[in-house]
């Protein structure tokens, strides 16, 4: 139960115009909060290292099962370390409410500027979180950046206003610089019963330095084409699209205009039954406005992969179904390319995706039933070439005969966009890395590709949320003039950061 409210704002909610929206569920975890994949939002003492925030929404605190906690591990020349950390939950002094069983303090994460005082800020969802006696409403912890990082102290509550049961507020987040009304990024929001998706923007902001503070949040108007949002209120429009359960949030600057573009992802319902669907929304000086819909979900991640200055959006759809709703393949991964009208796919705006699978040339393995290759993705360039790669997260892979053990691919970006030349793959066991691969491990349920030393070449953190028994580990792989390497690889969890792990999911969300 939250105690001590803070600062609570009715939210301004609206359906996506062009598709009917219903009711979510579990969010696919870990939200993009940048506009490039080389201009991350994850430095929270300023000091021009990006920082490492993860959340563990299955651990004990104080005695409380699924409390759930947050650690940020904070960048330097050396990258991160077990030592430079801080760890966060609802009984950490400052910080709204108290730890209770089943809050998931941390299912949901996302950073960014929210008051523009040159310090990025995180953003926790607790989408379990109880509301007086009304369960699973849902609430957001805003974390505030300083000099000294991330504290509890002075934190920031945001729920819907009207607390509903089973609301899961704050399931999915987002944050990035979608228009020129607010110096600060805004704060977009996903619930699963609602049918809502919230903006939320700094009532006021400080210059870096400074020492004014924001005095709460309010909601931000969206503007739509063809008038399809009546003021902040939810839309009115009659659904042209196909109905979609939005699961997730991205943002990047597709059309290279200077803000951030915002994508909702999901799966479609109907007729048609498990297809990733998303809906795209342009951001600009005057606000967001409705794109159009992309074939492709509920996964998604931003990055410039034939560094043309434009970012492009590349899909996960890790249960792929045919039109009769079987599932054929072991994952699908589609790519649009960014430009002056926005994502757009093989034959230009409104075309499909150039789509990807284990059964590409190239790509190391077999597409099988149950890999769910593309469960997770992030961009970044490995090498320095100045080209994204991708990162494609597949937990359901087997290893042998190991069951669900997991494991990572990495493929590269060129100027001729994503390819698979010189593509790698990694799994527990594979040379130098630790560890064995085994039953249940979901080896690659989160991938993040983090520059916390700055040397220009994104590493790869790989989680395995399922090992030893759902504790949770992450995986720390370098990289150099060739990418990614399993050389040097290491490993930790809860334990090695001094903190509860048993039963933890550590990893099973990761900021990008």
């Amino acid at each position: 139960m939250r105690k001590n409210r803070i600062a609570a704002v009715a939210a301004a909610s609206f359906l996506l115009a062009g598709v009917a929206v219903t009711a979510a569920p579990a969010a696919q975890a870990g939200t993009p909060g940048g506009t490039h994949a080389d201009d991350r939002n994850t430095d929270f003492n300023g000091d021009g290292y990006e920082d490492v925030l993860t959340g563990a929404p299955g651990a004990t605190v104080g005695g409380r099962r699924g409390a759930g906690y947050v650690t940020v591990q904070y960048g330097s020349a050396k990258g991160i370390t077990t030592s430079s950390r801080a760890v966060i939950h609802q009984d950490s002094s400052g910080v709204s409410g108290a730890a209770e069983a089943g809050d998931g303090f941390g299912e949901a994460l996302a950073s960014g500027d929210l008051d523009s005082d040159g310090y990025d800020d995180a953003v926790v969802g607790i989408p379990g979180e109880d509301i007086g006696t009304v369960a699973d409403a849902g609430g957001i912890v805003i974390l505030w950046g300083s000099p000294k990082g991330l504290a509890g102290a002075s934190s920031q509550w945001l729920d819907a206003g009207r607390p509903t049961a089973g609301k899961t507020f704050g399931a999915g987040l987002a944050a990035a610089h979608f228009t020129a009304d607010t110096p600060g990024d805004l704060l977009a929001v996903l619930d699963r019963n609602d049918l809502g998706l919230y903006l939320f923007g700094s009532a006021g902001a400080a210059g870096k330095g400074g020492t004014a503070r924001t005095d709460g949040f309010r909601p931000w108007t969206v503007r739509a084409d063809a008038g399809a949002f009546a003021g902040s209120g939810r839309s009115t429009a009659a659904a042209a699209g196909r109905d979609i359960l939005p699961t997730s949030l991205t943002t990047g600057d597709y059309d290279n205009n200077g803000y951030a573009d915002l994508v909702v992802s999901g799966l479609s319902t109907g007729e048609e039954p498990g297809h990733g669907w998303s809906v795209h929304w342009a951001g600009g000086a005057e606000g967001l406005r409705l794109g159009r819909e992309l074939r492709g979900g509920p996964v998604a991640a931003s990055g410039d992969l034939n560094a043309d200055g434009y970012d492009d959006l590349v899909t996960g759809e890790p249960n792929s179904p045919d039109d009769g709703g079987e599932t054929l393949t072991g994952g699908l991964v589609g790519v649009y390319y960014g430009g002056g009208e926005g994502p757009a796919g093989t034959e230009g705006p409104g075309t499909p995706p150039q789509y990807w699978t284990q059964d590409s040339p190239g790509v190391a393995g077999a597409s099988e039933r149950g890999d769910g290759w593309g469960s997770d993705l992030s961009l970044g360039d490995t090498d320095g070439d100045g080209y994204a790669d991708l990162a494609v997260g597949a937990p359901g892979e087997d290893i042998g005969p190991v069951v669900d053990a997991g494991a990572v691919w990495m493929l590269r970006g060129s100027p001729g966009g994503l390819t698979t030349v010189r593509a790698k793959d990694f799994n527990q066991d594979t040379a130098h890395v630790p560890g064995t691969a085994e039953k249940g491990d979901r080896f690659g349920g989160q991938v993040r590709l983090v520059d916390p030393n700055r040397d220009g070449r994104f590493g790869l953190l790989a989680a395995a949320p399922g090992e030893n028994t759902d504790d949770g580990v992450v995986w720390v792989f370098s990289a150099g003039s060739g990418g990614v390497t399993a050389t040097g690889s290491w490993s930790y969890g809860g334990g090695s950061l001094g903190v509860p792990f048993t039963d933890a999911l550590y990893g099973a969300v990761i900021d990008d």
